[in-house]
């Protein structure tokens, strides 16, 4: 089976077309084979165990207790005896029916489900993953994200449990290991995405609190990934993808002083690697971080319009029209009333297409108009100027598409 969760470092570091910078692909990547995680090498038994502590920290809430001498045999991405319970039960998701039938499914489609109470003295060898089969797994479940054939928030709802149970699994074996480094990599992604995606449908009060789960998630799993990185950490290299997956949390601050991971952000600076501090990603980050919270919204577009990654972008989106608005504002208010702004050059500096623009205005109370030649104009000085209440309809950011076809 072919890998769903990238081609390692090329996965989050392809170069985007006449701009000669790095950009993350869009997942699953069907480029790296299952089998060449087994010439990865294994942390020293002491940061091993530290990261065994760590992850299994941020996955209480499973109550999966560990084992390092436990080592799953289910060569099924189910164990057959849940598989066959759940088809008496009739408890099958739609992507495990077999034709469809809701009370018949096959050892190709069922995936073993989350259970949030489990321990290793009730559970047999067999009902546990070893980790080729776990990435096999995580292959599988990153493939169906392609599907066109079910809405995004069906197939979402089935990957979401299903990695869970395979983060569970590993947590139970003690698996700290650069296997489950690229493993979690693939889940962080998959959370990373689906909070852009779960976003764009946030009118309905169902993908909203889909979205906020999704966030809680993301967070827990990329805990456990920075745990795992310090496990393997090598005083003369940094894992290839560490620096942008540490961005990514940093981004996580935008809109708020919020703490994710319940900490301020200066003294979570003072635990990452010097390497990855000085990466570009995390300059980048810092700097949009900055650039938010100072009101620099033309600083904010360029970089990132010429620096950020696709992961980056999901994390970003949010809050982008939030920075456009403030655009608006300083320039609504702060123009000369005598020469009206001119759209096309206003959405230039905003990246939205000049349609965009003009819906986007008028959401916010202002007003548009025209020149004798045509050209659309946006007065200064209006009265009329109102953060939108109930939030905006999706808008575009020009250079995002080139990563969503």
């Amino acid at each position: 089976m072919e890998g769903g969760y990238g081609n390692r470092g090329s996965s989050f570091s392809q170069s985007r077309r006449g701009r000669g910078r790095g950009r993350g692909q869009r997942f699953p990547s069907n480029q790296s084979k299952v089998s060449s995680f087994a010439e990865r090498g294994t942390p020293s038994s002491s940061s091993a165990n530290r990261a065994s502590a760590s992850v299994i920290s941020n996955t209480q809430e499973d109550d999966a207790q560990p084992s390092s001498n436990f080592v799953g045999t289910c060569p099924y991405m189910c164990p057959e005896r849940e598989r066959i319970q759940r088809e008496k039960l009739r408890d099958l998701a739609i992507f495990e029916r077999l034709h469809g039938n809701p009370g018949k499914s096959s050892p190709a489609l069922a995936v073993k489900k989350f259970c949030r109470t489990i321990s290793t003295k009730y559970v047999q060898a067999s009902d546990m993953r070893p980790i080729t089969v776990l990435e096999d797994t995580l292959n599988y479940l990153l493939s169906l994200l392609e599907s066109k054939e079910h809405l995004f928030e069906v197939v979402h709802d089935f990957v979401f449990d299903r990695t869970r149970s395979i983060r569970q699994d590993i947590t139970m074996q003690n698996i700290v290991n650069k296997k489950a480094i690229y493993m979690y990599e693939g889940m962080v992604k998959f959370h990373v995405v689906s909070h852009y995606k779960l976003w764009c449908s946030m009118s309905d009060p169902n993908t909203a609190s889909l979205h906020h789960l999704n966030m809680e998630q993301l967070t827990k799993t990329l805990a456990s990934l920075f745990n795992l990185y310090e496990a393997n950490q090598n005083s003369n290299h940094v894992h290839e993808n560490e620096a942008e997956f540490h961005s990514l949390y940093v981004l996580l601050h935008l809109g708020s002083y919020s703490q994710p991971m319940g900490e301020p952000l200066s003294l979570w600076f003072q635990r990452v690697s010097t390497p990855v501090l000085k990466s570009k990603e995390m300059c980048f980050a810092r700097r949009i971080l900055r650039s938010f919270r100072l009101g620099n919204y033309k600083d904010f577009f360029c970089t990132a319009a010429a620096q950020a990654s696709y992961l980056q972008f999901c994390i970003m989106m949010p809050y982008i029209n939030e920075v456009r608005v403030l655009a608006l504002s300083c320039i609504n208010f702060g123009g000369y009333k005598l020469h009206p702004y001119p759209l096309l050059d206003l959405s230039k500096l905003l990246f939205i297409k000049e349609s965009d623009l003009e819906s986007f205005c008028n959401h916010c109370g202002l007003e548009t108009g025209t020149d004798e030649s045509g050209n659309k104009l946006l007065p200064t000085k209006q009265t009329t100027f109102s953060h939108p209440k109930g939030g905006f309809q999706r808008y575009s950011f020009l250079g995002l598409q080139e990563y969503e076809r």
